[in-house]
């Protein structure tokens, strides 16, 4: 018998990804099987088992090939660094957020995986721990958030005209309906111009200019709203 290394091991798993990705796709989450799958990546019920404990383990694996880097890109908002100017902690979650987009209308499988995510699962069943996954990645992204905000409040004198957690849910919401209609329709509008121009919009709404945020630092900081 021929002893499987670890790369045919991750081989294989990657395979199992790309055609439960495709078949998602096609055939929405709960009308394809570990079979359909295992057939389609031309190997056996058996390897699934092997890699993914269940359905909803393997769509989770197929999730974070997709959105591991913005969660990664959106930890790094809310990180204080000594040389930070006061726009930094914005211009990082800026740029996370408008990566995110790009890949969304470029990336194919960034695409497709989002939409599957957004329009062809239902949370039922086996499909819970998906429900479980989806609510610790929004809550993680919506904390690193509210750091970046905090921060930036602290570097610019801000104060914001609400509490941080409320600012940090307005804005994920924002961007991530923005994703769920443009994947409804990517002829309707823009994403990449939508998405720049309304978190434009929403941090100024929070009191946060580019001007004045590059304005040096003073030596007593206004009151930050905290929550």
């Amino acid at each position: 018998m021929v002893r499987r290394t670890k790369a045919d091991a991750l081989a294989t798993r990657d395979k199992l990804l790309d055609a439960a990705e495709l078949l998602f796709a096609e055939r929405g989450v709960s009308r394809t099987s570990l079979n359909d799958i295992a057939v389609a990546a031309g190997t056996t019920r058996g390897a699934i088992y092997w890699h993914f404990q269940d359905k909803a383990a393997l769509f989770n694996a197929m999730m974070e090939r997709v959105t591991l880097p913005l969660e990664d890109t959106l930890a790094c908002a809310g990180q204080a660094s000594d040389d930070d100017t006061p726009t930094a902690p914005l211009e990082r979650m800026r740029s996370a957020f408008l990566n995110a987009l790009h890949k969304t209308v470029h990336d194919t499988p960034t695409r497709r995986v989002r939409d599957i995510a957004t329009h062809k699962v239902e949370y039922v069943a086996e499909m819970l721990d998906v429900r479980d996954r989806h609510l610790k990645a929004r809550d993680e992204c919506v904390a690193m958030t509210r750091a970046g905000l905090l921060q930036a409040a602290r570097l610019g004198d801000v104060k914001l005209p609400m509490p941080a957690i409320t600012a940090a849910h307005g804005l994920h919401a924002l961007i991530d309906g923005l994703i769920q209609n443009w994947l409804l329709a990517p002829e309707a509008f823009d994403l990449e111009a939508a998405g720049r121009q309304s978190f434009d919009a929403y941090i100024g709404g929070l009191g946060f200019t580019w001007a004045n945020a590059r304005a040096p630092r003073r030596a007593a900081a206004a009151p930050v709203t905290a929550a």
